[in-house]
């Protein structure tokens, strides 16, 4: 059953995931990449600060004891908060981890989608994390089966159709945002190191005020913030503070604790087809048959790597931790 719930909110996630590309796209008419991101991410951790108190996610346990041995209880009471100390304690420092990678993966996505401009597109390229997810487990000694290898070389065909037009060279914008699914990567490795045991609210919601001071730093040093730019952009900066930061991912993280990663983030690479699809809805975007037919070469080798990597039998061990 929370398997089943865990999937749920990852594939939700990806669903408001993919309609931010549409958001971010507009909100980029009105306001400059940092003065983007520090609204949404301040909002973000703003709206998550009421579900703390309510986001214990069972710190506190009920524990059906002998009342009357009250030393003992005592001595349980004690052991139970240096737990929930040593919880709290990772969560944040989780978090401030989680914060600093999303900063680096979140300005490389804005200043990409700044650069192009079809928002499928920039979907498609930032769901190579899929790939590199089961790439970059190599370096922490998974066993990965050569069919992977193929299907990195089959992606890599389809970011080629994808991406490149005229000549020989990927645009500014694809690189940025191949550096951001690189990010997007650690990012959701990251989160399954610590999902164990940690509290996915604080989390969160530390993850947002670090990024979002980051990115109030780069602002005032690189940019020149305007209210009157925020606030025509308010739907923009609300959608993607409220839902894209608040509410997905926040889901990222407790869907997390329930599937594996490569399965996460076969799910969460749903994002790119929403994005392509809100392209096509919101801003009457479309793609040439070259780069549809890169989309779908890609989409196959994303899916062939999360079957190949879905037979490995040594799944992390952490999951009765909860």
């Amino acid at each position: 059953m929370k398997k089943w719930l865990g999937s749920g909110m990852l594939l939700l996630t990806a669903v408001i995931w993919g309609v931010a590309f549409v958001a971010q796209s507009v909100g980029m008419d009105y306001v400059e990449p940092f003065t983007f991101n520090f609204a949404r991410y301040i909002i973000g951790g703003i709206v998550l600060l009421p579900f703390l108190a309510l986001g214990n996610e069972g710190t506190k346990k009920t524990v059906v004891m002998s009342e009357e041995d009250t030393a003992n209880k005592k001595n349980f009471i004690a052991d139970d908060a240096v737990k929930r100390k040593k919880r709290i304690k990772k969560s944040v420092l989780g978090g401030i981890g989680c914060g600093c990678l999303l900063f680096c993966a979140s300005m490389l996505q804005q200043f990409g989608i700044m650069y192009t401009n079809v928002v499928g597109k920039a979907g498609f390229i930032t769901a190579l994390y899929i790939i590199l997810v089961p790439v970059l487990g190599l370096f922490l000694k998974k066993k990965t089966k050569p069919l992977l290898w193929i299907c990195v070389a089959v992606s890599v065909v389809g970011l080629y159709l994808l991406c490149v037009s005229d000549g020989y060279r990927l645009e500014l914008a694809d690189i940025l945002l191949l550096a951001c699914a690189l990010f997007f990567a650690f990012h959701i490795i990251f989160i399954d190191s610590i999902s164990a045991n940690t509290n996915g609210v604080l989390v969160s919601c530390v993850q947002f005020f670090v990024s979002g001071l980051f990115c109030m730093i780069a602002m005032f040093l690189f940019e020149k913030p305007s209210i009157a730019g925020m606030l025509k952009a308010y739907i923009p900066i609300l959608y993607t503070g409220v839902l894209s930061c608040g509410v997905a991912y926040t889901f990222q993280i407790l869907g997390q604790k329930y599937v594996e990663p490569t399965k996460a983030s076969l799910i969460l690479c749903l994002e790119s087809v929403v994005a392509v699809l809100a392209g096509w809805l919101l801003l009457k975007q479309s793609l040439s048959v070259r780069e549809l037919i890169g989309c779908i070469v890609m989409f196959i080798a994303i899916i062939m790597a999360q079957f190949v990597q879905k037979e490995e039998p040594e799944v992390k061990p952490e999951e009765n931790a909860s």
